[in-house]
């Protein structure tokens, strides 16, 4: 089936070809047929494409190993979700997946849009054609998916160890589709300076899938990071390394258009702004992929080193320069219709939230290429750390709070210091009451800038709870509903503007756990014999005895073999075990003469415990002592060498066995983190607010009844 998969992705780009260049003569040329044909041709890209996806995921799935890239990345002992979600971890596979999205991106944004924005349209389906073009040249003539061995072995290698992990089998494609969404308002802009329209048509017809792509990317960004929490071992969320701070830029400016086109759409604003930002969002979510393609910057999510990292730097190149020529070439066309009238308006707000964001953007792109740009200046490659990274954006995130906390409360163009003292009244006196309970009840004086923090976030969480009262008060008064259907109703009929709240109130706990499980976490790492017991914050925390397990690893990854610890946790006299565990998924070639200790030398992940909590987590990890698994190891390659597998399998769980009731100690790490679950229930907030946003709105029988209630604030757009 392997030619199949090549002879779809050949015709694909062939496809791909036609509707770039039908697209833009039809442009050109005023000829509507050729537009058509040009996105029809989009469609059969699509359909391509899905047999491409289909072909490999069927080898996958029957574990066809005569495929290089199943023989590479699977086994018939690979677990059945790993299987499936297996393509896309490997280079060839998620560059097929990208270019895949990106056709169904494509798709649907040209069927929705085809009678809209004629002018435009033709050129942005030759862009979006024309990015298409270049990812299916690259799984076309440099990396194919569908390469197939001369010899097909047995069995495959197996899915890297420290994937075997639902979130990150879901993030790939969570974070690409964040990529690739952002492709659909970089080419509608590219369109619209092509034909001068640069009014908000094209910003009005897109926003919803920038707005999609910023909440795939954020979520994905998000299982990244609860990966690593609980399954590398270290005990944290973010290390500040390239490849997360690469997602992370093009969120950033993301999140800066969504607020700047309301700008735009509101007061004809911020044009030059808007269509660089989009141009800058799109390009950082090029260079996102180039990090993991390229090799050139050490990364524990990086394929490593490839030949793709010259074409995507040159692509890049192009986008970029093509960019910045064509919205040079439009300057005077892209000026702005109005001006801040006030620095107590909305849109000020909104242009210092733009500029706070393009910032850490900035700090962030510096302290990741630094190890390049230092070797390019001084000859000597030097890195920064966690600590540089923290000392510049922890006080550019307070600000960003503080900004959307007092966002909402201005109204546009300007605003009377007698209506923003009124505004300000009741979050800022609930921000007191929560500074003070902070000081009487925490340690939070120890960290002045989680100290901040808490009061930015709590400014604005009553902030949003006002604006949900009082709309909610309004329309009680207009409908006679209850609280809960007047709370349904206000949300309904102005989903944008409700659902921005509802993101920017799951972002504030985002950064409360952050801030909170930063400034306050105990750790303390130990080497315990069984008795033995350590205290850590107000758990105590006792090594019972050593664990075994053979092919049944709680995680179901298919692990071999699993060594652990069975821990008992205590606090306040109640009890509870923990059992955190490191499985070893064994040498992919072992040595001829040591088939038993291949079992051990391979791969190892960390199997973390946690005790979830909305107050505290405590998270445990072991690293076992293989040394007394030493003498039985020599002693069965010795003896037992030429056994047959299934006879060997025997052996290692006697092996195994033999550590569980040896007096073995173990290396324990254990965190108490305060708070940090809300990253992840802010997180779903978040998504849960953007959904809301995106949700069509239906009709609105009401709508001038409560406009003339509610006022006209109730029908802005809200941040999102």
């Amino acid at each position: 089936m392997a030619w199949l998969g090549s002879a779809s992705l050949v015709a694909a780009l062939l496809t791909a070809l036609y509707a770039a260049g039908a697209s833009l003569y039809g442009g050109i040329a005023g000829e509507r047929r050729w537009v058509l044909s040009g996105r029809r041709a989009v469609y059969c890209m699509a359909a391509l494409l899905a047999l491409a996806m289909a072909v490999l995921e069927a080898a996958f799935i029957r574990s066809d190993f005569s495929f290089e890239l199943v023989a590479r990345n699977s086994s018939e002992a690979t677990p059945a979700f790993y299987k499936v979600t297996a393509m896309w971890s490997s280079q060839e596979g998620s560059l097929l997946l990208w270019v895949f999205l990106l056709s169904v991106y494509s798709t649907v944004v040209l069927a929705l849009l085809r009678n809209r924005l004629r002018e435009i349209a033709p050129y942005a389906t030759a862009v979006l054609s024309a990015i298409a073009v270049f990812f299916l040249a690259l799984v076309v003539f440099a990396e194919s998916p569908f390469t197939t061995l001369a010899a097909v072995p047995a069995d495959g290698q197996g899915l890297n160890p420290l994937l075997r992990h639902p979130a990150m089998m879901i993030h790939p494609p969570l974070v690409y589709s964040g990529y690739v969404g952002f492709s659909i308002p970089f080419a509608f802009a590219i369109g619209a300076l092509i034909t001068r329209r640069t009014g908000a048509e094209w910003i009005q017809a897109t926003r919803r899938y920038a707005l999609i792509a910023w909440t795939f990317l954020g979520f994905g960004i998000m299982l990244g990071a609860l990966w690593s929490y609980t399954e590398l071992g270290w005990g944290g969320y973010w290390a500040w390394d390239p490849v997360e701070n690469a997602s992370l830029m093009p969120w950033l400016t993301g999140t800066a258009f969504i607020h700047s086109v309301m700008i735009q759409e509101k007061r004809g604003m911020l044009r030059r702004w808007n269509a660089s930002l989009i141009a800058a969002t799109f390009v950082l979510a090029l260079l996102g992929t180039f990090l993991v393609r390229s090799g050139i910057l050490d990364s524990i999510h990086a394929f490593g080193a490839s030949t793709l990292g010259k074409p995507f730097l040159g692509f890049i190149a192009v986008v970029l320069v093509g960019s910045v020529a064509l919205i040079a070439s439009r300057w005077e066309s892209l000026r702005s219709e109005g001006r801040i009238d006030s620095l107590m308006s909305r849109e000020a707000v909104f242009a210092g939230n733009n500029l706070v964001l393009v910032g850490i953007c900035f700090v962030v792109f510096w302290g990741t290429f630094f190890p390049l740009i230092s070797e390019a200046v001084t000859g000597t490659e030097s890195t920064v750390g966690p600590p540089w990274f923290n000392r510049y954006v922890t006080p550019l995130a307070l600000v960003l709070v503080l900004l959307a906390a007092i966002g909402p409360l201005f109204a546009w163009r300007r605003m009377t210091a007698r209506a923003l003292r009124r505004a300000f009244l009741a979050p800022g006196a609930l921000t007191l009451a929560a500074l003070v309970a902070m000081l009487a009840l925490t340690p939070a004086a120890e960290s002045p800038t989680s100290l901040l923090m808490f009061s930015f976030v709590a400014f604005l969480l009553g902030v949003v709870v006002q604006e949900f009262s009082r709309g909610v008060s309004a329309r009680r008064t207009m409908t006679g509903q209850g609280r809960l259907a007047a709370l349904g109703g206000l949300v309904s009929r102005n989903r944008r503007r409700y659902g921005g709240y509802i993101v920017h109130s799951g972002i504030a706990l985002l950064f409360l756990g952050v801030a909170a499980s930063s400034a306050f976490v105990e750790q303390r790492d130990a080497r315990l014999a069984p008795g033995e017991s350590i205290r850590v914050g107000d758990y105590t925390l006792t090594y019972r005895e050593p664990t075994a397990r053979i092919l049944d690893d709680r995680s179901g990854t298919g692990a071999p073999v699993t060594l652990g610890a069975a821990i008992e946790a205590e606090k306040d006299g109640k009890r509870f075990k923990l059992l955190p565990s490191r499985n070893y998924y064994g040498a992919p070639e072992p040595e001829e003469d040591a088939p038993f200790r291949g079992f051990f030398e391979g791969e190892a992940t960390s199997e973390v415990d946690v005790r979830w909590g909305l107050v505290r987590d405590l998270w445990v990890a072991v690293q076992p002592d293989l040394g007394a698994l030493e003498a039985p190891i020599a002693e069965a390659d010795r003896e037992f060498r030429d056994l047959p597998a299934d006879a060997q399998g025997l052996l290692v769980a006697a092996i195994a066995e033999r550590f569980r009731r040896a007096p073995s100690e173990v290396n324990v790490r254990v965190l108490v983190s305060p708070l940090i679950a809300w990253i992840w229930i802010g997180s779903g907030i978040a998504v849960l607010g953007a959904l809301v946003a995106l949700w069509p709105e239906g009709r609105r029988p009401l709508a001038g009844l409560y406009a003339a209630r509610v006022g006209r604030e109730a029908r802005e757009p809200a941040p999102a």
